[in-house]
Formats: C-alpha cells, sequence, structure tokens
C-alpha cells in the first residue's frame, strides 16, 4: 500500500499554499498582562519524527510555565498528527480546568484537520480576514493482510467518533450533519466557522466585507472540487499499488 502524501485531502488545491507554511513555535511569557501567547506555525506532529513540527510535548513544556495566565494561541497550521492534535486539546482542557484561564486562539491562516481540534479548546475563537477552517476522515497507512486492513479501519473509525465528539462541544448542528462534512472534507471560511459554531467572531476592518467574500469563495470552490473528484472516482479504475518494502508499523495518522 502505498503511503500518501503528507496532507491526505481530497481537495488538492491548496497543497503547495499549506506545505509552505513555515515551522514557528515560539512561547512568550507576559506576567504584567497574565497573559501567555503560544504562536504554532506549520505541522502538528511528534518531534522525534521531525524536530521541525510541533508536538503535545511543547505545548505541555509552555503551559507548565504559564503559571496561571491566561492563554492567546497564535495559529496557523494544515494539520499533521491526529493524536498529538487531541493531546494538545486535551491539555489545555486540562490547564483551564486547573488554573481557571481563558483560552483564546486566532487563526491566522490555516486551521485544518488536526489544528481545527486544537481550535476546538478556544473559549474565543478569532478566525483572521481570509483564513481558511477544514474538518476532514482521518487516515493512515498500514501494511499487512486483508484482516489488518479491516483491523485499520475500525481504528479509524473509532477516533473519528472521537474527534467528532469534540467538533460536538462548539457546534450548533447535530451529529449527523458534522459526520457528513467529516466524511465530505468540508473547507470553512470565516463567516462559515461562525455560523455553524465553531468560531466566536471573524476579524472586522474597513475590507472585512470583501475579504470575507474572497474566503467564502474558496472555501466554495474547495468543496465543489471534493464533489467532483468523488464523482469522477465513481467511474475511474482503481490503480495499482505501489511497491514498498513490507513492515508492520503503520505510519501514523494523520488528520
Amino acid at each position: 500500500m502505498k503511503v500518501k502524501r503528507l496532507f491526505n485531502y481530497k481537495n488538492t488545491q491548496f497543497d503547495e499554499e499549506l506545505k509552505a507554511v513555515p515551522h514557528n513555535f515560539a512561547v512568550k511569557h507576559d506576567s504584567e498582562k497574565a497573559v501567555t501567547e503560544l504562536t504554532i506555525y506549520g505541522v502538528i506532529g511528534e518531534a522525534w519524527w521531525n524536530e521541525n513540527w510541533t508536538s503535545a510535548v511543547d505545548i505541555d513544556n509552555a503551559l507548565k510555565e504559564a503559571g496561571t495566565n491566561n492563554i492567546e494561541i497564535r495559529l496557523n497550521s494544515p494539520g499533521g498528527s491526529a493524536f498529538d492534535g487531541i493531546a494538545i486539546y486535551n491539555r489545555l482542557m486540562s490547564y483551564k480546568k486547573e488554573t481557571g484561564a481563558k483560552i483564546k486562539v486566532y487563526i491566522d491562516g490555516w486551521a485544518c484537520s488536526a489544528a481545527s481540534v486544537i481550535a476546538m479548546a478556544a473559549d474565543e475563537l478569532v478566525m483572521g480576514l481570509g483564513s481558511m477552517f477544514m474538518i476532514h476522515e482521518a487516515s493512515s497507512g498500514v501494511w499487512g493482510a486483508k484482516g489488518d486492513f479491516r483491523s485499520e479501519a475500525d481504528l479509524l473509525e473509532e477516533l473519528e467518533e472521537g474527534i467528532i465528539d469534540i467538533y460536538m462541544t462548539k457546534a450548533n448542528v447535530d451529529r449527523a450533519e458534522i459526520r457528513k462534512k467529516v466524511d465530505a472534507e468540508t473547507w470553512f471560511s470565516a463567516s462559515k466557522a461562525v455560523e455553524i459554531g465553531f468560531a466566536t467572531s471573524s476579524a472586522s476592518s474597513v475590507e472585512g466585507n470583501k475579504a470575507d467574500e474572497i474566503a467564502n469563495l474558496r472555501a466554495q470552490n474547495a468543496n465543489l472540487a471534493n464533489e467532483l473528484k468523488q464523482l469522477k472516482n465513481q467511474t475511474k479504475e482503481e490503480p495499482t499499488p505501489d511497491q514498498v518494502q513490507p513492515t508492520n508499523k503503520r505510519k501514523g495518522f494523520l488528520f
């Protein structure tokens, strides 16, 4: 089985832009204002796999130094490891419960996949002008017999149910609707993210309306491209799998 590209999205029109998001993890503690600012740009994932990824360990260490500060997160990420995204979400939620602090997240560009899960920890989630929010199915790579693939599919379904549980803490639609949007891979502009309940507000400026119109068009184009691709795949023959070296190790859960 061929392990697909890092961002296994049905819609590929933003691939180059997403890959171009630079890694930047930074922590700034302001004791006077009682605020800790975290910058999370780039891929979410285990540091042992790639030192330029932001891991749950990075966030844990930053929160241990934050004391009881409120947290502000600048987020711009194409996603990455499902389990690191979930761990970061839960670590942030635990921090709020332990300290009574508030968490505010600014989506500066992208909050896709695992990054969208992290964003759900926010008490206030502000979508920047032209920013995008995306939810989709989890994926993984595994080599083995048919039983291995069935087992992997079952595991992915359970993983997705847990992720949908997280989305449902914010969504103002029913679970079946969120499941449909996850299965279809859905891209949200700032206004659409606010409308469904994922975001609390979008940044405002003199050019706000124009920027939001552009973001809405980008989201509509992305979702339309997904639908067209699915229609084409219904009549397309299955490709012959690329040959790879056998291994019984999973390649990680990408989300």
